[in-house]
């Protein structure tokens, strides 16, 4: 193993570039503690966000090696074989700052995709009973793990190619409400999903779910939309 690692960091905004850093390589290193030791030793301007450190939160999401990673949970001996890194903001999102992007347009499609619950009940009624072995409650499940890392939206093709596409994330919360008895949206959702920026376009290539750090799947959760929209298209898109 070498004694040293070649750190190449994204700093600037998005008309930036690389600088090279030289890291000293340790056992059971991962990439947020380079970032976290080149800010610390080498360059305390750097940019970068992270919060829990053990895989919870996504805030520490980045592009390590051209693939979008949690970098607290990415072991640099797995993707530094030849002690090399190059660290890059995540893709699809303006940079404010070297590895700091602006998050706003990711959410802003959540709310395209009415990724907020809505229900009739206050807090003053029973709680809904729903059985945990239904179809629709299993289907939930599947997908519901979601922390809103856009490890997918940085990953995802059709995002590159038409940035006004909902991206895997939001269809994919769009598809737990769908399922969720209580909710009361679901027709105005089924609409909000099915315009041209909406499930339709996506290309099922995956890339989504061999990227998410969850272990889900927004390529299946999409194909449920679409299942879903064919068999209750409702008002039309939005």
């Amino acid at each position: 193993m070498a004694a040293a690692l070649q750190v190449s960091i994204w700093r600037g905004k998005s008309a930036g570039g690389f600088v090279r850093y030289e890291v000293p390589r340790l056992q059971s290193q991962t990439v947020l503690d380079v970032v976290t030791h080149v800010q610390r030793h080498l360059a305390p301007d750097l940019s970068y966000r992270y919060a829990c450190r053990v895989g919870m939160c996504g805030s520490c999401a980045m592009t390590v090696n051209g693939v979008a990673r949690w970098t607290c949970r990415t072991h640099v001996a797995k993707v530094a074989g030849a002690g090399a890194l190059e660290i890059a903001p995540l893709a699809h999102l303006p940079v404010i700052k070297d590895l700091v992007t602006d998050m706003s347009v990711f959410f802003d499609k959540w709310a395209q995709a009415r990724g907020a619950f809505s229900g009739r009940a206050s807090r003053h009624d029973p709680c809904a009973a729903v059985r945990p072995d239904s179809p629709r409650r299993r289907a939930v499940d599947a997908a519901i793990e979601c922390i809103g890392c856009a490890v997918c939206y940085a990953s995802c093709d059709v995002v590159r190619w038409r940035p006004e596409y909902l991206g895997p994330a939001a269809l994919n919360r769009a598809w737990t409400l769908v399922n969720d008895e209580r909710d009361t949206a679901r027709a105005e959702r089924l609409a909000a999903v099915s315009g041209d920026a909406g499930c339709h376009a996506c290309h099922t290539h995956a890339s989504c779910t061999e990227r998410c750090p969850k272990g889900l799947s927004p390529t299946a959760a999409i194909a449920g939309l679409k299942r879903t929209i064919a068999r209750e298209p409702g008002p039309g898109p939005a």
